[in-house]
């Protein structure tokens, strides 16, 4: 089963022509073409992805803000749902947790508003938030006596598949039934990973939580791909960390990797993307890369 979590169609040939060069991990660079923007009259399906790893501080809630960004200035419409209760993806997109009235919690537990009530939209076009705060934490605790407990989310989000691309879930550091919620949801899950030895440890875990739920739970959710994250290539420790990622899961490695960057906390501080607050950045242009690769893995 695990193997089979890791299926995900071929991306066609004409896209991943080699160019020649080694990456970071170690593969030669895919040529990633500039994305068609889709078709303003098409239907949308969205393809709902989760960030999950149950480290904290891994790059989920970056990945989660500047990949949908990116998806968005493709011509993407993006709907980012912050699922932690410490509200650090709404924080970072400059919404206020402290002052919210309704958020993703008051979907999930009572029909007391409506999910149009609950979004908000962002500072960028196209790309809105399901926000969160720390009333979220109490929905572990109260969704335990609930019927089908586990496809709450499923159903907060069912109505609003047809009216975006793409669905992000930003995951709580946790294993517990927020995530297991959020994987139950999704098509995919993206598994940020920092390049530090001890972020390793817990993959086996989480590569076995996911198994489970896609056997008893979610027979289509797949794992889309492991993302290294916070990478130093002048230390010999995050080379080797990545090294050894690739060495156990191959093609299912990104080959893009996420550098670190005093960029990225300046973005938390200015509550937007970073391909919106440092457009020409390093760090802009891997999540643009990033977005390609998912889009040729969704294909």
């Amino acid at each position: 089963m695990a193997d089979e979590l890791f299926k995900v169609p071929d991306a066609p040939a004409e896209s991943t022509l080699v160019k020649g060069e080694i990456g970071p991990t170690g593969r030669p660079l895919p040529e990633l073409r500039v994305p068609t923007p889709p078709d303003p009259g098409r239907e949308m399906d969205a393809t709902i992805i989760a960030m999950c790893n149950q480290k904290g501080g891994v790059g989920k809630t970056t990945t989660t803000i500047n990949l949908g960004a990116a998806l968005v200035e493709i011509g993407h419409r993006v709907l980012l749902v912050d699922f932690d209760p410490q509200g650090s993806l709404s924080v970072g997109l400059g919404v206020n947790p402290h002052t919210l009235e309704r958020s993703v919690y008051n979907l999930l537990l009572s029909k007391e508003y409506t999910v149009d009530e609950v979004i908000q939209p962002t500072s960028v076009p196209e790309l809105d938030i399901l926000p969160s705060n720390i009333d979220l934490s109490a929905a572990e605790v109260q969704l335990v006596s609930e019927v089908a407990r586990e496809q709450t989310l499923t159903r907060v989000l069912a109505p609003l598949r047809d009216r975006y691309d793409f669905i992000l879930v930003d995951c709580a550091p946790s294993l517990g039934l927020l995530t297991i919620n959020a994987l139950t949801a999704s098509d995919y899950v993206i598994m940020p990973l920092e390049c530090e030895f001890f972020a390793l440890r817990g993959i086996a875990l989480l590569t076995d939580t996911i198994s489970k739920v896609a056997e008893r739970l979610n027979p289509k959710l797949r794992i889309m791909g492991i993302l290294g994250t916070m990478y130093d290539g002048r230390t010999l420790h995050s080379r080797e960390v990545l090294e050894r990622v690739v060495q156990a899961f191959g093609d299912d490695v990104f080959h893009t990797v996420i550098r670190r960057t005093v960029k990225f906390p300046e973005t938390t501080v200015a509550g937007e993307p970073i391909t919106t607050y440092a457009s020409a950045s390093p760090g802009a242009d891997a999540y643009r890369m990033l977005a390609r690769e998912v889009l040729l893995k969704c294909r």
